[in-house]
């Protein structure tokens, strides 16, 4: 049988939290009640009736309440939520219990009274420490009771409340608070904070680190002064002596005198009073602590003339470092209102979380009407804070605009030294002088534009590089033509690349001076391929010289003596057998391009040589090889200059595809 209680809300790991029927069961009896296995309690969100056996069935439960350990003690109607030390000793409690050997293999409840007061303290608690302790986002925290009813928190008010605070708006108040640095509880005191709450202690609560929050010292001594004083005014009454007054002065009752050495032990630097009078305020002023006057009646809202001199005020206060410290009768409605302001328009806070906010750190603050002033002021506070800061950044940019520069150009160099530091978005520019610690006037430029000027006309303009719009280069029968690409031969690394015109010599002088091992590769470009083709076609004729189309042939062909691909082919050649020599077609062969100190490492193919027919059999044998070779040395002998092989494509029978190798510099046809 079930435990007679509501379905077990999951807050995630061990934590779980329900309510008894009122009054619940003491925390004994319900743990040796869950010891049955058969006992166990129904879980929110699991659906009932499965048959089948899970780990669910198997797991143990440990009750435990809050109930009788943190109380409320209210002012008048309201009831909660509970101060800001009863949350951290819940996290504390809660925190232990879960890291109780004994009961570690236990799922933790934390059960209240069906009281719809303590079940929202309750429930309440246990969000604030998955919140706190778990780092856990509020929405989250709120969740797992999001589909429960709670009765909502209301003011220290006598009458009926007309403004509730939900269970949301004290979570988010928090988390708003502890994203702002307005609270953390890793440095809070709890000593201290039940000590000084007390009013026989003080009665003043720290809502930030720049806020104190307390009732108004009292002073009676003071008071019969003052009275003394009034009464004199209408009569005619011998004053006290001096020394009388100052002994009354010295009597100050306890809070009171802790107020003033804990004030000024904590940096107090303002302390605005918001009420009528009951105490001296020269007190505080002999210590070192501004006093500001702001009164307006109990239980009303202040003006906005009186809350835009207390934002104002504060926020100078708290941006230099102080500590605002504000107070009226009880310290609970008009101080919380003109804080809360502060909250609203510096961090951001709604009114309800803010108002939440307050009756956690300091339970009953902000009172009747004034929950809804602040309801609807909190969009116009927002809109001063807009205002504010644009009106900080024009300030900051007119400052820096005015701002005096001093000139980038040099100063006299036995005057002024600059020195000139530049970040990554501004450059400062620091100035001192060597004869004087009197301020350098800033450097007239006149008397250096004229000689700076001169230097920098005298100085002649850098070459500009050689640019070629057109999207083809045209070719020019000039020597001055830039070099061409040098296509390697296969297996063979390229030389390195030369990009300086060599002078021309003539071949024979050229293998003198160069060995053959240590020849650099010739360079072809476009435009001398085009000359050979011309000259080649005046001397062999047209009809060997041309393509189909008329055009020259333009693929570059070099005798098979001039590169290592040539010479392997000439000893196959005449390892092979003889044919007739009638089948060889004579071409001439290529020699070295004047100039060039090195042969060409081009793909060399010579002629028709060594085709095989459809039979297979060879047609050319080594004595028609060797003949083809030394006719050709003397055409190239009477013909010095001839380059490129007149032939066209038609004529080389049973060759390998041609494939196009494109370069930057020539777009010839290229035989692999």
């Amino acid at each position: 049988m079930p435990l007679p209680c509501e379905p077990l809300c999951h807050f995630g790991g061990r934590l779980y939290f329900t309510s008894f029927p009122h009054p619940p069961p003491r925390p004994d009896a319900l743990n040796e009640l869950a010891r049955d296995p058969t006992n166990h309690p129904d879980i929110r969100g699991v659906p009932r009736g499965s048959s089948s056996t899970t780990p669910e069935d198997d797991a143990q439960y440990w009750y435990f309440t809050i109930d009788d350990q943190l109380l409320y003690l209210s002012f008048f109607q309201d009831w909660g939520p509970l101060n800001l030390a009863m949350v951290y000793k819940a996290c504390i409690l809660i925190h232990e219990i879960l890291g109780d050997p004994a009961i570690m293999n236990h799922r933790i409840v934390l059960y209240s009274s069906s009281d719809p007061r303590r079940k929202a303290n309750a429930a309440l608690l246990m969000a604030l420490y998955v919140m706190v302790v778990q780092q856990r986002p509020p929405w989250e925290a709120f969740h797992p009771i999001a589909e429960l009813e709670f009765m909502p928190f209301r003011d220290a008010g006598r009458g009926r409340s007309d403004f509730n605070l939900s269970i949301q708006d004290c979570l988010w108040g928090i988390y708003k608070a502890m994203q702002n640095g307005l609270c953390d509880m890793n440095e809070f005191d709890i000593e201290d904070y039940e000590y000084y709450e007390k009013v026989e202690n003080g009665d003043w609560n720290w809502l930030t680190p720049n806020f104190i929050a307390f009732a108004s010292p009292v002073d009676p001594a003071w008071l019969k002064r003052e009275k003394d004083k009034r009464e004199q005014e209408n009569q005619a009454v011998v004053p006290p002596s001096p020394t009388k007054a100052v002994a009354l002065q010295r009597k100050l009752p306890t809070p009171f005198q802790n107020c003033l050495d804990y004030f000024e032990r904590q940096g107090v630097k303002l302390v605005v009073r918001l009420n009528n009078p009951l105490y001296d305020a020269q007190v505080f002023k002999d210590r070192g602590i501004n006093h500001q006057e702001l009164y307006f009646d109990d239980g009303t809202n202040p003006t906005d003339e009186i809350v835009r001199k207390f934002i104002d005020m504060a926020d100078e206060v708290i941006e230099n470092g102080g500590v605002v410290a504000v107070h009226c009768k009880a310290g609970l409605g008009r101080t919380g209102t003109l804080i809360g302001a502060y909250l609203i328009w510096k961090y951001g806070f709604t009114a309800s979380e803010a108002i939440a906010f307050m009756r956690i750190v300091r339970p009953g603050s902000v009172v009747g009407p004034q929950q809804q002033y602040m309801y609807l002021k909190q969009l116009e506070w927002t809109k001063w804070a807009a205002v504010d800061e644009m009106r900080k950044l024009q300030q900051t940019a007119v400052f820096a605009a005015n701002k005096l520069v001093a000139p980038v150009t040099p100063p006299n160099e036995t005057e002024d030294e600059m020195e000139v530091f530049t970040e990554t978005t501004t450059t400062t520019v620091v100035m001192t002088s060597t004869t004087s610690a009197a301020p350098v006037p800033p450097v007239t430029p006149s008397k250096h534009v004229a000689a700076a000027a001169a230097k920098a006309h005298a100085i002649a303009p850098p070459g500009q590089p050689r640019k070629t719009p057109a999207t083809k280069r045209v070719a020019s029968d000039s020597d001055a033509e830039e070099e061409a690409d040098v296509l390697p031969a296969l297996g063979v690394a390229p030389g390195p690349v030369r990009r300086t015109k060599a002078k021309p010599v003539s071949a024979r002088t050229a293998s003198q001076r160069v060995p053959a091992s240590e020849q650099r590769p010739v360079r072809v470009t476009r435009s001398a391929a085009t000359m050979a083709a011309k000259k080649v076609s005046t001397v062999l004729g047209a009809n060997k010289t041309t393509k189909a189309n008329g055009q020259p042939n333009k693929i570059p062909r070099l005798a098979k003596d001039t590169s290592a691909r040539g010479a392997a082919t000439a000893a196959k050649d005449a390892a092979l057998p003889s044919a007739p020599a009638a089948n060889m077609t004579m071409r001439p062969l290529r020699p070295r391009q004047p100039g060039s100190p090195t042969p060409s490492r081009l793909p060399t193919l010579v002629g028709k040589r060594m085709h095989h027919n459809s039979t297979g059999s060879v047609q050319e044998s080594p004595a028609a090889a060797a003949a083809i070779v030394k006719a050709a040395g003397t055409w190239v002998a009477n013909n010095t200059s001839s380059v490129v092989n007149p032939a066209s494509k038609s004529e080389r029978p049973n060759l390998r595809s041609v494939r196009r190798r494109r370069s930057s510099f020539s777009a010839a046809d290229v035989v692999a």
